[in-house]
């Protein structure tokens, strides 16, 4: 019997024993596989700070703008595809974001708008020489922009070979009678110098030299160039002016290359300026250039402009429109131009995707040619898609900021140690203080005093100048204006945000802002300047967007600038002046939004 209970007692000790072995393997086993797990969510972990939510890593650590330790973000929490971005009502109402329906068929009166400018009319064009060498004595004629007309005195001349000609015509007239040959040759030689017979018959009737002789125009027009002074010494066949006739003038449009298709020569134009706002000429497209220009991807389109009235100047800018007669296609989808983002490589829509929310996701799309408001979508949209038409800019910013796709960048995704610039803006590719820069999801202006406002407009009143400077391809007053603008930063007080969110945001910007400008302010190079032009006018949109400066401004963009990158610019008119090109390009861009 003793025997017995020990031999349960032993049987029950090596169950317990043999039961706690086989859970410590179950619960080892799943402590691996509960690793395992955890290992692979952690993997697809999105990290963020709980004080800037904009900041997006995939991995723990610290916030690079307040250095708060980062924490898990939600993912998945919004049912939201991995590039579809959703915004606030408030938001929307804010931006005043609007969509249409896309739609097949009509496409309305089929025009195209060309921008352009008047030039002088080549055809029409002289330049005034003189026939004979010598140095010019005395000019009567000083200044470009001076009218002349055929026979007027532009200038006197005294020339030894002239002074020698007189000498033989007078031998050759006492002798007339017995060599009439020698005679006329020596006055047709005078004739091929271009003198009249009345000045020959008057060098003769005096019977003694004429030292000076006067140059007379042989056209009529404008001078639009001299090209001598008193004292020059000149040789036979020398240019003295450049002379234009403003009879008739040209108007020299640029069309981009998905708009060839719809010019022939002999198509009707409508041309306006702002000049004279209410009135409209009509021309004929004279000339369409047969060669593409590979820097700008455009070609030359050209009309001829009576301008007996003198109403055209040389340099003056001018719209032009081409009205088509109205075309249907049961398969042409078309959207309006709004619609249409353009990077210079590609071209994007934003679709909403969720009739009842507000989510939206990029979309490239393939353009065909632009008639009046609209594009031809030749791939990328279907009839029915619904897309943004209005706060475009807005709704790819909010992509960008969140690490969706947008218009700059393609695959998306982003992180804190090298995330682009504000509105899918790259960082300053010209700069060595290129910085980072924090910019929130933007969905509301943060309130500020005015005071701060109008600081904060100083700024934005030298950055003005710095843009207008690079228009006119000034260097030197783009030089002082970097200057100025740092000048101005200095100045704004950073006490007088009270918010933190703002005091955040600022102190990042302000940064960013000053070195772009002291590397302005430092350069003289126009092309250096305009690749820090680009990282200060992303970071100054951030801060008009913000914080406002209690003005209306407007945001433009140039799809060519920055290697087809395409770069913003902040300006007060509507009226597109590329600082990025200058003259070589003047009016290359469009405005994509306007800052209340």
């Amino acid at each position: 019997m003793k025997k017995n209970i020990i031999y349960i007692g032993i049987a029950l000790i090596i169950g317990l024993l043999g039961g706690f072995l086989l859970f410590s393997s179950v619960t080892t086993n799943n402590a691996k596989d509960n690793h395992d797990h955890s290992e692979e969510i952690a993997s697809n972990q999105i990290w963020t700070c709980s004080m800037h939510p904009q900041i997006m890593q995939p991995e723990p650590g610290d916030c690079p703008i307040c250095g708060m330790d980062l924490i898990p973000a939600e993912t998945g929490a919004d049912g939201l595809n991995a590039n579809e971005i959703k915004m606030t009502d408030n938001a929307m109402a804010l931006a005043n974001i609007q969509t249409s329906v896309v739609g097949q068929g009509q496409m309305g009166n089929n025009t195209l708008k060309l921008s352009g400018k008047i030039k002088a009319n080549e055809e029409s064009n002289a330049v005034q020489v003189t026939y004979f060498g010598g140095r010019i004595e005395k000019l009567y004629v000083n200044s470009t922009g001076e009218r002349v007309g055929a026979g007027q005195r532009l200038a006197t001349i005294y020339s030894p070979e002239l002074v020698a000609a007189q000498q033989e015509l007078l031998t050759a007239s006492s002798l007339k009678e017995s060599q009439p040959e020698l005679y006329k040759a020596v006055r047709n030689k005078l004739k091929l110098w271009k003198l009249s017979e009345k000045q020959i018959n008057a060098i003769e009737s005096a019977g003694k030299i004429q030292e000076n002789f006067p140059v007379y125009a042989t056209v009529s027009g404008t001078v639009t160039e001299k090209m001598v002074e008193e004292g020059d010494y000149l040789k036979q066949g020398q240019p003295l002016y450049k002379i234009a006739n403003l009879n008739t003038v040209w108007a020299e449009f640029d069309a981009y290359e998905n708009q060839i298709a719809s010019l022939k020569k002999g198509q009707t134009i409508k041309v306006t300026t702002n000049a004279y706002r209410n009135k409209v000429f009509d021309a004929k497209v004279s000339f369409v250039d047969p060669i593409l220009n590979s820097a700008t991807r455009t070609i030359i389109v050209r009309a001829v402009l009576d301008n007996k009235n003198d109403l055209f100047k040389p340099g003056m800018f001018v719209e032009g429109i081409i009205e088509g007669t109205q075309t249907r296609t049961e398969n042409t989808v078309s959207v309006p131009a709004t619609a249409v983002m353009w990077t210079g490589e590609r071209s994007v829509v934003y679709v909403k995707t969720n009739p009842n929310e507000a989510i939206f996701e990029m979309r490239e799309v393939l353009l065909g040619n632009a008639n009046g408001d609209s594009y031809v979508i030749l791939g990328g949209l279907e009839n029915g898609d619904v897309v943004v038409t209005n706060g475009t800019f807005t709704v790819d910013a909010a992509a960008q900021l969140q690490g969706k796709k947008s218009m700059m960048n393609k695959e998306g995704g982003k992180s804190t140690t090298g995330h682009e610039g504000h509105l899918g803006m790259q960082e300053d590719s010209a700069g060595e203080n290129a910085g980072k820069t924090d910019h929130s999801e933007m969905k509301e202006r943060i309130d500020v005093s005015n005071k701060f406002k109008n600081q904060l407009k100083q700024v934005f009143d030298g950055y003005i100048l710095l843009k207008n400077a690079l228009v006119n391809d000034d260097a030197k007053t783009a030089q002082q204006a970097g200057k100025q603008i740092s000048e101005s930063l200095k100045k704004v007080d950073m006490k007088l945000l009270s918010d933190e969110e703002a005091h955040n945001h600022w102190m990042t910007i302000q940064k960013e802002l000053k070195n772009s400008a002291n590397a302005i302010g430092n350069r003289a190079d126009i092309a250096t300047q305009r690749g820090h032009f680009k990282h200060l006018s992303a970071h100054l949109i951030s801060s008009v967007q913000l914080f406002g400066i209690n003005q209306k401004v407007y945001i433009a963009f140039c799809p060519m600038a920055d290697g087809n990158k395409g770069a913003y610019w902040l300006s007060l008119e509507t009226e597109i002046r590329n600082p990025y090109y200058g003259e070589a390009m003047l009016t290359c861009g469009e405005v994509k939004a306007t800052l209340q």
